[in-house]
């Protein structure tokens, strides 16, 4: 399944694509329970994505029951046009958000003060900056080198804690593109990392979260940035230093991986910073990221008023 977070008629709801068109999964759940009866009587439908999640597989199933049923009916009282709704970022709030840095070999390679890592290492983006696809990024006034990162994302759906590798998979919920906007003026300056990677609306998500077995294989995925319309970055998640088994278990053993959390698999080559000369995110320009199978994050940039 593709799964939306959207805002209609000034209310948020869950969504899942289906022949291009949304369908609203709770009004199809709705209809489906007055029609047949509820599932389980005990449960009401989530009411949100991050509810979805930790409702575990049973609130997947529940998400897979709506969509067949809505399908089937194609009724327009719970198929709608994207054009009429606005995207959220899929999961508007995450648990917590971790992104690995230097994780890819070009990446590595095209920044000269890097250091080939012997084991994986992340950094905290916050719950708060996070903004769905469509809404402005807003270049701080504090900044003069505010960056772009696209970046593959997992979304966590079953608890992880001290797990090993070849278990963690069965952990993943889905996918999807978070872009890590990054003041490097702000991070590099007595490095602080945290600082420059959280100004307010820095970690745009979207468009939609791919559930993990509609896409079986993340480790090899082509991803893109564009910016103004010129390509800056475009790599393949083959060039991962670490794979995804390998960060997710790392992690797991210093922190429990809860669903509705968000990892980060690094970015490749072609960044601002390290271009020659530097190129960054100006207020009036347009970034778009683009993940095979995932889809395609917009964002304009605005100034910070």
């Amino acid at each position: 399944m593709r799964l939306y977070t959207f805002e209609r008629r000034e209310e948020s709801r869950i969504g899942a694509e289906y022949n291009g068109r949304l369908v609203d999964l709770q009004a199809g759940d709705a209809a489906l329970s007055l029609s047949q009866g509820p599932a389980d009587p005990t449960q009401s439908f989530p009411s949100d994505m991050l509810t979805l999640l930790r409702a575990g597989e049973p609130g997947l199933n529940a998400a897979r029951r709506a969509l067949r049923f809505a399908s089937e009916a194609r009724s327009a009282q719970f198929m709608l046009y994207f054009s009429e709704v606005r995207l959220l970022a899929p999961i508007p709030r995450p648990g917590k958000i971790l992104c690995s840095g230097i994780n890819y070999l070009s990446h590595k390679e095209e920044n000269p003060n890097a250091v080939l890592p012997e084991s994986p290492f992340f950094f905290s983006k916050l719950p708060s900056v996070v903004i769905g696809t469509g809404s402005p990024i807003v270049h701080p006034k504090a900044s003069e080198q505010v960056d772009y990162e696209v970046e593959l994302a997992v979304v966590i759906g079953k608890v992880l804690h001290r797990t090993q590798p070849d278990q963690v998979t069965q952990g993943v919920a889905g996918y999807t593109i978070l872009h890590d906007v990054s003041a490097r003026d702000v991070q590099f300056k007595d490095n602080q990392i945290t600082l420059g990677k959280n100004f307010d609306t820095f970690a745009p998500m979207g468009p939609c979260m791919v559930t993990a077995d509609e896409l079986t294989e993340p480790g090899n995925l082509r991803l893109r940035t564009y910016l103004n319309g010129q390509v800056m970055q475009d790599g393949s998640t083959r060039d991962w230093l670490f794979p995804l088994s390998r960060l997710l278990s790392a992690l797991s053993q210093v922190m429990t991986l809860e669903p509705g959390d968000v990892v980060t698999t690094g970015t490749p080559a072609g960044v601002g910073v390290f271009r020659k000369p530097p190129v960054f995110l100006k207020p009036g320009g347009r970034v778009v990221l683009e993940i095979e199978k995932v889809g395609r994050l917009e964002n304009v940039v605005v100034a910070e008023t």
